[in-house]
Parts: structure tokens; C-alpha cells; sequence
């Protein structure tokens, strides 16, 4: 009998609690009047608003990746002739695209067996890349952090099929590949 007492006690005091926050209705502006199927684009921005108020602010790692605060980048650190290692300290936890080409001319399905056989050995060596075809020869190979893809393009320059990887518009030609861009 007491369990059941606390519990309605507190039942009551959270339905008041949640009563005391809404409007009455003749408080109401005149949008939250409206039926819900009628509110326009505002309204529910309005409404998204006054749901989201007492929230508590979202922490820097889970906010979407264009709010976060860019990365710091310790200047102590870096070595002015290696403009590279800025750009890749600077892509670190942001994600990043680079462009690969696949050498001779490999059909659709050749390219897909060499672009997957290349995401898992990036993936074996812990650079978490997706891969998505966009041509006969080429591939996207999407990094959620940045700065493995100068990793990856490491490894990926040194495959035999590689004709050349592409990242932030700077091309890297394949050490193997015979043929001229």
C-alpha cells in the first residue's frame, strides 16, 4: 500500500508539473491554436523550439559534424615545409573523400572486385574507409576521419591496378601505372 501511495504521489506531482508548463487557452498564441495538420513550415519550427527548451546542449562529439568546433591544431607541432601534414591535421575527425582511378580499362565489375579487395585491407590495417563506385574505373572512398586518407593513400599508391588517387584536388599517381594522366 505505501509503494503504491509513492508512486501516485509522484504520478500527481509530475502530471501538475507538466500541467503547470502548458498554456491555457486563452494564452496560447494564435499558431498553437491552429490544428496541427494546418501549421506551416514555421509553426513546427516554433513548436520544435518550445519542445527543445529545457534541454540540455548537445556535447561536441555528438553534434553533426558542420557544428562542431574545428580541430586544434598544435602550431608547436607542425613543420612548415610539409604542407600536407597541416591539411591532414586539419581533416582530423572530419570527414573526407578522396577519388580513385583503377589502371587499364577494367570493367565495372573488375573495379568493384579491386576497389573491395583495397577497402579490406584498409580496413585490416584500421582505416575505416566506405567505397562507392562512379564509373567503369573509378571509386569514392569516404574516410569518417579526415586524416586516414593520406594513409590510405599510402597503401593505395603502392596497388598495381592504382592509376591515381585523388585528394582535397591533388592528384597522386599511381607507382606502378605506365600510362600518362
Amino acid at each position: 500500500m505505501g509503494k503504491t501511495l509513492v508512486v501516485l504521489s509522484i504520478c500527481v506531482l509530475a502530471n501538475s508539473l507538466i500541467l503547470a508548463k502548458k498554456f491555457k487557452e486563452e494564452e496560447k498564441p494564435s499558431w498553437a491554436k491552429k490544428d496541427i495538420r494546418d501549421f506551416n513550415d514555421a509553426d513546427m519550427e516554433r513548436l520544435l523550439e518550445q519542445w527543445e527548451e529545457d534541454e540540455e546542449p548537445l556535447e561536441p562529439d555528438e553534434l553533426p559534424e558542420h557544428l562542431r568546433p574545428a580541430p586544434a591544431i598544435d602550431m608547436t607541432n607542425v613543420d612548415p615545409s610539409n604542407p600536407e601534414g597541416i591539411l591532414q591535421m586539419s581533416k582530423k575527425g572530419r570527414t573526407l573523400m578522396s577519388f580513385v582511378s583503377v589502371n587499364g580499362n577494367p570493367t565495372k565489375q573488375e573495379t568493384e572486385d579491386i576497389t573491395k579487395i583495397w577497402q579490406t585491407s584498409l580496413w585490416n590495417n584500421h582505416i575505416q574507409a566506405e567505397r562507392y563506385l562512379i564509373d567503369d574505373n573509378r571509386a569514392i572512398f569516404m574516410f569518417k576521419d579526415g586524416a586516414q586518407a593520406w594513409e590510405a593513400k599510402d597503401f593505395l599508391v603502392e596497388q598495381e591496378r592504382c592509376l591515381h588517387v585523388s585528394i582535397e584536388n591533388k592528384e597522386y599517381k599511381g607507382k606502378h601505372n605506365r600510362d600518362e594522366l
